[in-house]
């Protein structure tokens, strides 16, 4: 749209800010369309909701634990002393217009976020949408979702009830195993000996406050970045790592996420009005000397839980201090260890392949097959020790022994990981091989030919020009060569051990993958069949020429 043509308004802020240069140059811009990307968008709209919901609840909240005699409408606890917080969120749940909903739609809206960032970062791994130049984006997203655990468990404290003040009461006590400072921390977030009478004021102050200001700057860095950097695609028929192909943001993406929005949020409120969750008023008031039977965290502080509930009790006591093993190893070594070493994965992949180039077409998981069993082995630690976080309902629901289902995860938590890269690795290998079959064989078609000196063999049918760009269009991967040991001058090369680690690494990493055909290949293969269809066309090379159909000549193509 020309300047002349801008409302009025729109024309003065147009002369002072040049909106019109800015709209024109972005909302144009172009994003490739699959469904996985929405499921960015899906933590994204989450955190609209949790901030609109959010806002009302803070009207009626009163974040403070000053003892009070509760006089509100739920009968069962009339008369019961409790904290100001509690008997605010009774009230929310049962004397406030549409409270309760909200307060429901806001816990769901906190699963949900954490989920959807949790699956996003899973696609984003196993895709390779990490390698250059999108590592520092990595790190924004998986400290987004760290942050966003951190902030849904305070929120899962701040109504001071029974539940919430175990879970609060075992975090007290991971807190206070830390060696030296753990008596200091637990002053400084608690105001004191647990419970104190500042926890609830001083986590109502960082879960309205200090986290959400945080998430929104990153997201905000993080959609800066993903504008900036292009987004990634996966390979297809004219896409290629210098454009993006697809639709642009205005008109046609602005309405699929204005209506993805109110899918999610229609969702959300739906699960909010039928689904009960945290029903605070069953549990009653906290009181130190009670714990609730049964109780669990949210779901995802049960990986934490389970870590602690895995090992075994034992101490030490050095020069008169007590090092609590049981809880420093699993809950202050261990989580650490993970999320850190996750966290830093495209580095640590980046050194161990050396490869340096940029990448925005994204991978098939069955290409990399070792960062595959990798990841595999990451979900299936992390699964069972969210597993062991609920061995006690497990061994109830079942009729299990409690001691057989926790030394069973013991063994496995171990192993599993172990077998889950081995088997997965395999798996992405076998495919990779049946891709191969497909490009240089075609796809198997049922029919049996006699030729006439009596030979039987199964026709073939070639697969598509689009299809065969798709399953080529990825680099062929090779270990990293460390030269040799001694440059022309016969001086011996510096870290030449720490080079031999690196090679080493970089085979294992590459072990066993199945390299595509190159385009010889495949006209070998194709020429050695052509007695098979006369109509038969050999495939062309990765460097081939791909035209584009009717179907899809009306996505535009940026570069």
């Amino acid at each position: 749209m020309a300047t002349k043509e801008f409302p009025p308004p729109v024309k003065w802020a147009d002369d002072r800010l040049g909106i019109g240069k800015i709209g024109k140059k972005n909302l144009r811009k172009v994003f490739p369309d699959h469904w996985s990307f929405m499921l960015g968008e899906i933590a994204l709209y989450s955190f609209i909701i949790l901030i609109l919901t959010g806002i009302f609840l803070t009207f009626w909240f009163k974040p403070s634990m000053a003892e009070v005699e509760y006089q509100g409408s739920y009968s069962l606890l009339k008369g019961l002393h409790m904290s100001e917080a509690y008997a605010s969120t009774l009230d929310l749940s049962f004397d406030v217009r549409g409270g309760l909903l909200m307060r429901q739609i806001h816990h769901w809206a906190a699963v949900l976020f954490i989920a959807a960032m949790m699956v996003h970062l899973l696609r984003i791994f196993f895709t390779g949408a990490f390698r250059k130049p999108r590592e520092l984006n990595w790190v924004i997203g998986f400290t987004m979702l760290f942050l966003g655990i951190i902030e849904g468990f305070i929120g899962y404290g701040l109504p001071d009830d029974l539940l919430s003040g175990t879970g609060l009461r075992i975090t007290q006590g991971m807190i206070q195993s830390s060696p030296v400072i753990g008596t200091w921390l637990n002053f400084l977030i608690f105001g004191g000996e647990f419970p104190g009478d500042d926890m609830v004021p001083r986590f109502f102050t960082v879960h309205v406050l200090l986290i959400p200001g945080l998430i929104l700057a990153l997201v905000t860095a993080h959609l800066f970045l993903v504008v900036y950097h292009k987004h990634t695609q996966y390979p297809g028929p004219g896409r290629t790592e210098k454009n993006v192909v697809g639709y642009p943001l205005m008109p046609v993406y602005m309405a699929k996420a204005g209506g993805f929005f109110f899918v999610v949020f229609g969702i959300t409120a739906l699960m909010g009005a039928l689904l009960q969750i945290n029903p605070v008023w069953l549990y009653g008031p906290y009181n130190p000397a009670e714990v609730t039977a049964g109780s669990q965290p949210d779901w995802y502080m049960g990986w934490l839980e389970g870590s602690v509930r895995l090992m075994p009790g034992f101490e030490s006591t050095f020069w008169g201090i007590t090092l609590s093993w049981n809880l420093i190893i699993p809950a202050l070594l261990i989580p650490p260890a993970f999320v850190t070493l996750v966290a830093l994965y495209p580095f640590i992949e980046g050194w161990i392949t050396g490869d340096k180039r940029e990448h925005h077409l994204l991978d098939r998981p069955r290409n990399m097959p070792t960062r595959t069993g990798i990841g595999a082995a990451f979900i299936t630690f992390y699964g069972l020790l969210w597993i062991a976080g609920g061995n006690d309902l497990i061994a109830t629901h079942f009729g299990l022994s409690l001691n057989n289902v926790t030394w069973f995860l013991r063994f496995a938590v171990f192993i599993g990981p172990v077998l889950a890269f081995w088997v997965t690795r395999r798996v992405a290998i076998s495919l990779q091989r049946a891709d191969n079959d497909r490009l240089l064989h075609g796809l198997e078609s049922g029919i049996i030919v006699r030729t006439p000196d009596g030979e039987y063999y199964e026709k073939h049918t070639p697969i598509s020009k689009y299809e065969a760009y798709s399953l080529t269009a990825h680099d062929r991967t090779l270990p990293l060569e460390i030269g040799p040991e001694t440059d022309d001058n016969g001086v011996r090369a510096p870290h030449r051990a720490l080079k031999k680690v690196r090679a080493s690494l970089s085979r294992f990493y590459f072990a066993d993958a199945v390299q595509k055909p190159t385009a010889t290949e495949i006209e070998e293969a194709h020429a050695h069949t052509a007695h098979e269809d006369d109509h038969h066309e050999a495939v062309e090379g990765v460097t081939g020429t791909v035209e584009v159909d009717d179907a899809t000549a009306h996505k535009v193509v940026e570069h």
